[in-house]
């Protein structure tokens, strides 16, 4: 992609964000353009290359899910998954079939059904069947749907970049939006906890991974797309501004997922590099730490300090809290009960929530899929669960040139044990690491080896 259709890109979408905070209506305008344009490209997009404008169209939602969310855009709450499944299953339909062996995850999306059947019959009378079926079922199913038409999908490395630049755009709207919405965080302080009103007056655990996601995609670009001083300093300045709001929300989650995985790109980014790449990457890498830094001191300093304390696990006043996690443990624990009380059928689909109030009085939904799926689905959830941990670590071993696998992975295994799948980001970022990424030059003589392929990515991008 040009310099300056980047730069094009980033300016719309920054144009965006102030345009739906002056005139917030203007966000289910946005909503229905990203169905209407998304399904117009699909259609007509080149029999050849349309996975690509399927999983770009993907990438976009995912991105902007959250942004809709907070503004108000989405129509439906849960449309941002729905949109994903249409999407593949159009691209399915339209020639682009399911990828090469990848019945495994026919027999995923199988073993939920029974828990369907028990929620059916053991779901109270004052909970909406149907809707408690959409609400915890969307997500595992986005990622069984884009996991079939993903698996060992040949893809080129400039074709996945551009799906992921389709991803970091929207993060961007809603990382401008936030600046916009809440420009000073010392307002709205009010201790340790994770804040509302820095986090767009939306769920700050959602906002947290979301911009999390965005930093690790713009560390990508600048290790692997910024070819120019003006375009890592672009990138990096960027990145700092995203990562100073995923900070601010109080939600380490998002945060610490993306540290993690920002660490694995680079560690195997390194590996496979030639010795000239691996002089540029030490540049690189040092722009990358002062800019964290940097960003880790504003923080710092704009919140008093609490922020330290927040990642120190100590409320306002610098006591120690009890529980780390806030609460999860107990969460997980409660669950992973139920699943021994009810081995077999597990309690049913969104019963989990039911029990929890009826039982200790408390409204709280899962933070974590993998025992929800257990304790819902029984040794189904286990068979399903087992499918979707192991079948990418199988398909890696065969096939190593996804240089973005273990990040894609990490994200989504991380992500759903502490947000479980409440947006569509995980479940289309596993489908993600799935793919095979093509490095092959056009030369007549010969294709280009993976360790040689870093040091050429950047120009053929």
């Amino acid at each position: 992609m040009k310099q300056y259709s980047y730069i094009t890109l980033i300016v719309f979408h920054v144009a965006l964000a102030v345009g739906i905070f002056i005139f917030e209506p203007l966000s289910k305008v946005y909503f229905i353009a990203i169905l209407a344009i998304s399904l117009y490209s699909i259609i007509n997009a080149p029999a050849k290359k349309r996975y690509v404008y399927v999983l770009g169209a993907c990438a976009y939602v995912v991105g902007s899910e959250v942004f809709l969310r907070m503004t108000g855009g989405n129509f439906i709450y849960e449309a941002s998954k729905y949109f994903v499944i249409l999407f593949v299953l159009l691209g399915m339909a339209l020639g682009d079939g399911i990828g090469k062996k990848s019945y495994i995850y026919f027999m995923y999306i199988l073993a939920l059904i029974p828990g369907i059947v028990v929620a059916a019959n053991t779901l109270g009378f004052e909970t909406n069947v149907r809707t408690a079926i959409a609400f915890n079922l969307s997500g595992p199913i986005c990622l069984g749907i884009v996991a079939l038409y993903s698996y060992k999908r040949n893809v080129s490395i400039i074709a996945l970049q551009n799906i992921l630049l389709a991803a970091v755009l929207p993060i961007i709207t809603t990382t401008a939006y936030l600046f916009l919405y809440n420009p000073s965080i010392e307002a709205v302080l009010s201790g340790t906890q994770s804040n509302f009103e820095a986090s767009g007056g939306f769920g700050p655990n959602q906002v947290s991974t979301v911009l999390g996601l965005g930093v690790f995609l713009l560390a990508g670009r600048l290790f692997l797309q910024s070819k120019t001083l003006f375009l890592k300093i672009l990138n990096v300045s960027i990145l700092g501004l995203m990562a100073y709001r995923a900070i601010i929300t109080f939600s380490r989650g998002g945060v610490f997922v993306a540290v993690v995985i920002i660490l694995a790109f680079i560690a195997v980014f390194y590996f496979k590099s030639s010795s000239k790449t691996k002089l540029r990457l030490t540049f690189t890498l040092l722009i990358l730490g002062l800019a964290i830094l940097l960003t880790w001191y504003v923080s710092s300093f704009n919140t008093g300090g609490l922020i330290d304390k927040r990642y120190n696990n100590q409320d306002a006043i610098g006591r120690t809290k009890d529980d780390v996690t806030t609460g999860r443990t107990g969460l997980l624990t409660n669950e992973l009960n139920e699943f021994f009380e009810n081995p077999f059928l597990g309690v049913g689909v969104g019963k989990l929530k039911e029990l929890r109030f009826e039982k200790e009085g408390i409204q709280a939904a899962s933070h974590n899929e993998m025992s929800r799926i257990i304790g819902e689905h029984g040794i189904f959830g286990v068979v399903a669960f087992s499918i979707i941990l192991l079948a990418p670590l199988f398909l890696r071993f065969k096939n190593k040139k996804n240089i973005y696998f273990f990040s894609f992975y990490l994200f989504w295994f991380l992500t759903i044990n502490h947000s479980s799948m409440r947006i569509a980001a995980p479940a289309f970022i596993y489908g993600l690491c799935l793919l095979n990424i093509q490095f092959e030059k056009r030369t007549k003589k010969k294709s280009i080896s993976i360790k040689n392929a870093s040091s050429r990515i950047t120009n053929d991008i």
